[in-house]
């Protein structure tokens, strides 16, 4: 039996949702692939309730039988590598490459997370009285985590595994267009790793639903990966509702390269940066940044590679970019592309489409004032800017209200440290692209980007646990009256 027949699996949970049947559709057709049911606001309140009673006796488990379902769920992301493959591939557009890695960064997810489990808790403090004094992390409780559509699978997991791994309940509100692979899917894996029951809540929905999991008293803590404009709505909720939010949200990442670059190297990675996953990424290279000398060149051979990048279905053609998730962002990237170019910018590749499928596009004579430089696409659009001084290439990577990935391309790495140093990011790569990832690695922006770097050993200690202090004395404390 198939792990995910969506509809089937949902119905067969013990609390049925009560928002409208949803079509699951492949973007690159819009073929039905299934049918769900989306959770309305009312089924926050019942999901997060259910899940702070069943955290209790979760947090009382020994670390080693929590340690054992991570692991085993990290296993069983590799035996139904095939099944959760296609679903990647067909619900969100991605091509099997980049749900290979999805796969592979699932799995090292919940390695990691099973090692939380037994993370030394806290540590003995010093006192001033006869006492016994120290700290320890214990849960929150119950974790809200809201992930988008772009990465579905690694963007759910690298909240959910972490906060179930140190003694948490999760409720899980994936993008109704990745239902499935974003958050089903999960569901589905972690029920046959032996994930007790009403640890795990799947509440695909809309705005209302998140909203609904934000304000919920019985949810301390809110994951929220997405756009900055949906992240400053989500803050100012908590805020309100005095709750701890991690707000890991959009980019525009800039990549240098100075003048002692080696090209032949370089366009590849720069290629790669703007248009993997068809520029769908947080972290995609928005911003290339060029010396002056090699700028004429670096255009000329950015655009043809470009050009020579195959564009179709991902699950019936070899191809290197699939098709843009809706007609919505279809626009958006179109509208961003159309608009730069009647304000002066040059077409230098690209810049068409044939239903969701967006030609790579390459952007040359940029400025501030160009709508696809100044503002996040996320689509497989290259803006490219020249710079003549170090000086000059650190004030134009800064110049942002993003603050997330940086690349910097050189063959004298101490001085793309000392560059790097001048430019507010919360990742750097030196002689690399913007888009990386690993389990083991903290992962977070500044700015407009987020509230910092989570994810990652000590970064989800702090965010999925409190730090209480506790004394112990051998007798009753004497005081003066």
């Amino acid at each position: 039996m198939p792990l995910l027949d969506p509809l089937t699996w949902q119905t067969s949970q013990s609390r049925a949702l009560t928002g409208p049947r949803h079509t699951v559709t492949e973007p690159a057709t819009g073929e039905a692939l299934g049918t769900v049911v989306l959770a309305a606001a009312a089924d926050v309140a019942p999901a997060a309730e259910a899940a702070r009673a069943a955290q209790r006796e979760w947090a009382r488990l020994p670390h080693f039988v929590r340690a054992g379902v991570l692991r085993k769920a990290g296993d069983l992301f590799a035996a139904h590598a095939e099944e959760l493959r296609d679903w990647i591939v067909r619900e969100s557009g991605s091509i099997p490459g980049k749900a290979d890695f999805e796969l592979h960064v699932a799995a090292q997810e919940c390695y990691e997370a099973a090692a939380l489990a037994s993370r030394p808790a806290g540590q003995v403090l010093p006192s001033e009285a006869p006492r016994l004094s120290y700290t320890r992390r214990i849960p929150v409780g119950v974790v809200g985590v809201i992930s988008p559509f772009n990465a579905p699978l690694i963007l759910s997991i690298r909240s959910v595994a972490p906060a179930l791994a140190l003694g948490n309940a999760v409720v899980l509100k994936p993008d109704p267009r990745t239902a499935v692979c974003g958050g089903l899917s999960l569901a589905a894996i972690f029920a046959e790793a032996g994930l007790p029951e009403g640890l795990l809540h799947v509440l695909p929905g809309g705005a209302e639903t998140g909203a609904a999991l934000v304000e919920d008293p019985r949810v301390p803590v809110i994951s929220f990966t997405g756009s900055t404009a949906a992240g400053r709505a989500v803050g100012e909720a908590a805020g309100r509702h005095l709750k701890r939010a991690h707000l890991e949200l959009g980019g525009n990442s800039a990549l240098i390269v100075l003048e002692d670059a080696d090209l032949d190297a370089v366009i590849s990675t720069a290629a790669w940066g703007s248009f993997f996953h068809q520029g769908q990424i947080c972290m995609t290279t928005g911003r290339h940044l060029v010396h002056a000398s090699l700028y004429e060149e670096y255009v000329e051979r950015l655009a043809a590679k470009a050009d020579s990048l195959a564009v179709g279905d991902p699950h019936r053609a070899q191809v290197h970019l699939g098709p843009l998730i809706d007609d919505g962002q279809l626009a958006k990237v179109h509208g961003l592309v159309e608009a730069s170019t009647a304000t002066g910018a040059k077409l230098a590749a690209g810049g068409t489409h044939e239903n969701r499928f967006y030609r790579p596009t390459v952007l040359a004579g940029v400025d501030d004032k160009t709508p696809a430089y100044a503002e996040e696409v996320f689509g497989p659009v290259a803006p490219v800017r020249s710079f003549t001084t170090p000086d000059e290439a650190a004030a134009l990577a800064a110049h942002s209200a993003y603050g997330l990935s940086l690349g910097i391309v050189t063959r004298d790495s101490a001085r793309g440290l000392d560059l790097a140093e001048r430019i507010p990011t919360g990742i750097v790569h030196i002689n690399d692209q913007t888009v990386n990832d690993e389990a083991v690695a903290p992962f977070g922006g500044v700015a407009a980007s987020g509230t910092g770097a989570r994810f990652g050993g000590d970064a989800n200690l702090e965010a999925f646990t409190d730090l209480r202090w506790t004394t112990v004395r051998g007798d009753v404390a004497p005081y003066p009256f």
